[in-house]
């Protein structure tokens, strides 16, 4: 386009020494062509930054967590069900696996994950298993309030159940602790209300233990491997 522009300078230029002998125009058309260029291709680059920048959907990362043989649940798991049947009712879709990560999903789960975890002020949980009870949107809760919460947000927003699996973990201290893994087809992506971070399961730091089943209602199953 700028080119064009040039060329059209250039031809007025040369006309109009012809006709008019204007030496003043002579002199002076070098810096108007270069003032010309100058603005033009500001403009472009102007018009470049002023694109919106879409958020970047993380690339696969040690593909998806293995699955291991069956485990029964957390009894934990099993009282919330009883509290919560819809969350725990099992949801049929047409196709299995993976969900495909979009622009739009991606902002759906950094948007819950960093809600849920302004949203519940931490408590921990000093009674131990005597003290487990997984709320949903609880005011005050530990980590497992903080999953829950999250995979109950992501299924309103039509998200399969299949793809939104609970996950008992060990972190460094030796303590137990709930995360949300969700599987896309670009890796499995963990929530956690430990850190803002959204990351690939394979890069926390934490010993894996077992995973709701996704092919399976209300079984769970052991981890082929740890994350690194």
């Amino acid at each position: 386009m700028w080119i064009m522009w040039v060329g059209r300078l250039r031809w007025l230029d040369r006309h109009g020494l012809t006709h008019g002998g204007d030496r003043q125009m002579q002199r002076t058309s070098g810096p108007v062509i270069a003032a010309a260029i100058a603005i033009v291709i500001g403009g472009v680059q102007w018009s470049r930054a002023a694109l919106p920048v879409m958020p970047r959907v993380p690339q696969a990362d040690s593909a998806h967590i293995e699955l291991g043989r069956p485990a029964l649940p957390p009894l934990t798991y099993t009282v919330f069900c009883l509290r919560y049947q819809a969350e725990c009712r099992p949801r049929r879709s047409f196709r299995g696996g993976p969900i495909r990560l979009t622009e739009k999903r991606w902002a759906d789960l950094r948007e819950i994950n960093r809600t849920v975890n302004l949203a519940i002020e931490p408590v921990r949980n000093e009674l131990g298993l005597s003290g487990e009870a997984w709320t949903i949107h609880p005011a005050r809760g530990d980590c497992n309030d903080y999953a829950v919460s999250k995979r109950h947000d992501l299924l309103r927003r039509g998200w399969p159940s299949r793809v939104l699996l609970l996950g008992e973990v060990v972190v460094s201290s030796g303590e137990h602790h709930l995360v949300l893994l969700v599987r896309t087809r670009s890796g499995d992506l963990v929530l956690d209300n430990l850190t803002s971070q959204i990351k690939p399961w394979s890069r926390t730091s934490y010993r894996w233990v077992r995973v709701q089943s996704p092919g399976r209602d209300g079984l769970w199953a052991t981890v082929g491997r740890e994350g690194v």
